[in-house]
């Protein structure tokens, strides 16, 4: 692969005491989407912030094409940041806005108002122009952030949560917006979110950070099916986890294993091996879970029906198993019909030896 276009080099943060970000060691390629995601205060928007030049780093090394940029103001960095309140000028129309960057680099009025209205033109607002910015929507606002950042043509764009203030119909309109501007344009975004699901539909990569420390990077796709540690699996959501003792090895390579609920059998993380005594964590999501009144699988727990939850098309449901264990099962709501549960009815929650995941940070 290509060198880098971003660099985080043993990166530190703190301020005072308090560590925002802690050994952060991060590549970003060039065209990629990187979303890094994680509850309030887990450092992700910092980490955006010393990218930008808003903050420097107490320790490490940012590079951006190779060159070290620590002590770059942000106006020497190619690095435009779309904020999560927009920060348009109310001051200045649409037109004026867009061409604001422009302007600061010097180009002749002529040709930042054709290149504005260009950029205008292609995210659909040509006709807002001279418009204020107090008489646009929430969607147009956002665009009009996005064509002010982009009309300079960087090679990286910046975006701190800037659907939030969205509603979800919106919101995923944008989305669409985004990732077709990014895939049009080639250039890299980096994108902070709280949001797994504009992440995990948006990005190449994910990064999930908590309380200042990088917990897992990966595609959607591998963080979803193989979290690495009990953090990213509950952070994730949908997941259940339970503690068991491995006893043995699979033939077929699957770990046997023995809990308080019973036996069941999982498997490994990638390229990680249990060993017999030791202490583990397994992981089985929700969607993986069948319900039934007569186990046929070896992996199963007795429970009874404490809950549900509708959304939308489909059904949360909530179990509770033997010593209060908490299970969560998902199912569409046609199924969740034919199963015709009640509260406080027994069944039994059965999976799939490979659908239970022994998770790698407990090995």
């Amino acid at each position: 692969m290509n060198q880098p276009l971003v660099v985080f080099d043993n990166v530190v943060k703190h301020f005072g005491s308090y560590v925002a970000v802690e050994r952060l060691n991060l590549e970003i390629h060039k065209g990629e989407f990187v979303a890094i995601m994680g509850s309030s205060g887990c450092g992700k928007t910092t980490t955006l912030r010393m990218l930008a030049g808003l903050d420097k780093p107490s320790e490490g090394e940012i590079r951006l094409n190779g060159e070290r940029i620590n002590d770059l103001y942000s106006w020497q960095r190619e690095t435009p940041l779309v904020w999560q309140n927009l920060a348009l000028f109310p001051f200045l129309n649409v037109l004026e806005n867009v061409e604001f960057g422009l302007r600061m680099r010097g180009m002749a009025k002529a040709a930042r108002r054709t290149k504005a209205l260009e950029w205008l033109e292609r995210l659909g607002l040509q006709e807002f122009a001279s418009r204020d910015i107090s008489m646009l929507s929430g969607g147009q606002r956002q665009r009009v952030a996005l064509a002010r950042s982009l009309v300079t043509e960087p090679p990286m764009l910046l975006l701190d949560e800037p659907l939030s203030a969205l509603d979800t119909h919106l919101s995923v309109r944008m989305q669409g917006v985004l990732t077709g501007l990014q895939k049009d344009l080639g250039i890299t975004f980096v994108y902070v979110t709280h949001s797994q699901s504009e992440a995990f539909a948006m990005a190449d990569r994910v990064v999930i950070m908590s309380k200042g420390r990088v917990e897992q990077i990966g595609t959607p796709k591998e963080i979803f099916l193989e979290p690495h540690n009990r953090f990213v699996a509950e952070f994730i959501g949908g997941k259940n986890i339970l503690g068991a003792t491995v006893v043995g090895l699979d033939p077929n390579g699957l770990v046997q294993l023995e809990s308080k609920h019973g036996g069941l059998l999982a498997r490994p993380p990638g390229d990680k091996q249990a060993e017999v005594g030791e202490q583990v964590a397994v992981c089985i999501s929700a969607e993986h879970i069948d319900l039934t009144l007569q186990p046929s699988k070896r992996n199963h727990l007795a429970c009874s029906v404490v809950g549900e939850e509708f959304i939308g098309s489909m059904v949360n449901l909530y179990l509770e198993g033997s010593e209060g264990l908490e299970v969560q099962v998902q199912k569409s709501y046609a199924d969740y019909n034919r199963l015709g549960l009640v509260g406080g009815q027994k069944v039994f929650a059965e999976w799939s030896d490979s659908d239970a995941l022994i998770l790698r940070s407990s090995l």
